[in-house]
């Protein structure tokens, strides 16, 4: 991340998010921000819409609202478009998804049946439980990324976007590790043109985006804005991006309980995960590869917040595992359950059960609305490269200096996020330490 500055470009004018997927997040998402915009419902778990942040000293009491201390563009200045596999307009997707209700949906009918996706970019191999048919046929995939850009200049000029913004909705895709054509912008673009199996469909998006000058967070656990090609692509067009993987039911849950055994100083022995989900990311999840994606996403969050190797005696022999399970019946409400083995004094043993019986679209929509006006404020703040003070959104965030562990203890990454808002105001960090030692 660039040095943040108190230079802010005004959020004037209308700022596009577009959405490569949009199926059940990304349509209750949408259908959400149309909801809160006609006063119809409250934007409860966006941290721009109902969070505060503290200036100065406790005891000053100044503690405004996030969305009146930065320059945040406002609901009413956002226009929605995106791309899906399937051309069901938003109205129909959201209510096949089955998320909200229909009274609801109905009430926001007219504005969701004219958002009408783009047909999308997608590849059998990296989505094998995904069989669509609104999708775009190229002679390379050098020229599905120029489709690309067609779309987001015509939605842009369509709409009459000042500024836009990406965020990925769609599908995990199967899991690969970097290869040579992931290592420059040169050698992907040659990847590109000669239509290189090992680019996947979201890989294209970014670059597409990125090619734009336009910021991108990564929802899902694909290998994209990780690799050393897209970095430097972003680099080079001084662009901002974050990411993956939303950070939503049962890892948000891990990354709150953790912190607080290790403050405590509480070992852990074992730590057992499961899911049952029945939409279309569970549909997708039941394929190993894809599945793969996940569980690499969903691992990596312990070992950075116990730091094993500093504390041995407590978390040097960790069992962690997880598992997810496809299960029709659930549909989007998701439920992840957990068993955890800790010890404490003398090493006696205990243990921990967790079931949290969650609604996976209603927890990311509002990651999505914070991600998509937090990187636009990036943008207009001069920001560039990977921003890690949003790593509070992601099970997989990503640090900004080479070689860095990522942070993934949620009470550290929310404190960094608002100080860097403060930062970007030319505000003093906060402390917690009691006015008489700041002096």
């Amino acid at each position: 991340m660039s040095d943040p500055t108190t230079d802010i470009a005004p959020a004037s004018g209308k700022l596009g998010i577009l959405l490569p997927g949009m199926g059940a997040v990304g349509t209750t998402f949408i259908a959400g921000c149309l909801a809160i915009r006609k006063g119809l419902a409250k934007p409860i778990g966006s941290l721009t819409q109902m969070g505060t942040i503290r200036i100065g000293a406790r005891t000053d009491d100044n503690v405004p609202l996030i969305n009146d201390y930065v320059p945040l563009a406002q609901l009413d200045d956002l226009v929605f478009g995106g791309w899906d596999v399937f051309e069901d307009d938003a109205y129909v997707a959201a209510s096949r998804a089955g998320v909200l209700d229909g009274h609801m949906l109905e009430q926001l009918g007219e504005e969701l049946r004219a958002i009408k996706p783009m047909t999308a970019v997608f590849e059998q191999a990296y989505v094998k439980n995904l069989h669509g048919n609104h999708i775009k046929e190229g002679t390379s995939k050098w020229d599905l990324a120029e489709q690309l850009a067609t779309d987001i200049q015509t939605f842009s000029e369509t709409n009459g976007c000042d500024r836009l913004v990406a965020v990925w909705c769609g599908s995990t895709e199967v899991y690969r590790e970097p290869s040579a054509v992931h290592q420059t912008v040169a050698a992907f673009e040659e990847g590109l043109k000669s239509s290189d199996p090992d680019i996947a469909p979201s890989q294209i998006y970014a670059y597409a985006l990125l090619k734009l000058g336009i910021p991108v967070a990564n929802g899902a656990p694909n290998l994209n804005l990780d690799t050393p090609a897209l970095l430097e692509l972003a680099a080079r067009n001084h662009v901002p991006v974050t990411g993956k993987d939303f950070k939503t039911g049962q890892t948000l849950m891990k990354t709150i309980l953790a912190p607080g055994f290790k403050a405590r100083m509480l070992g852990v022995e074992g730590w057992y995960s499961t899911n049952i989900l029945g939409n279309r990311d569970g549909e997708i999840l039941d394929d190993p590869e894809s599945f793969k994606a996940k569980e690499v996403s969903k691992l990596g969050v312990l070992d950075t917040i116990f730091e094993p190797e500093r504390y041995p005696d407590l978390y040097g022999d960790i069992t962690h595992v997880v598992r997810i399970n496809y299960y029709p019946p659930r549909g989007d409400n998701k439920e992840g359950w957990d068993n955890i083995d800790i010890f404490g004094w003398l090493g006696y043993k205990m243990q921990i059960k967790v079931d949290f019986l969650c609604r996976d679209s209603i927890l990311a929509a509002p990651l999505v609305l914070d991600l998509a006006l937090f990187l636009d404020l990036a943008k207009r703040s001069g920001l560039e490269g990977v921003q890690d003070w949003l790593s509070f959104y992601w099970k997989s965030p990503q640090a900004s200096v080479p070689g860095l562990n990522p942070e993934h203890d949620i009470f550290i990454q929310l404190m960094k996020l608002k100080n860097t808002l403060r930062q970007l105001k030319g505000d003093d960090p906060v402390t917690h330490l009691d006015p008489e030692y700041t002096d």
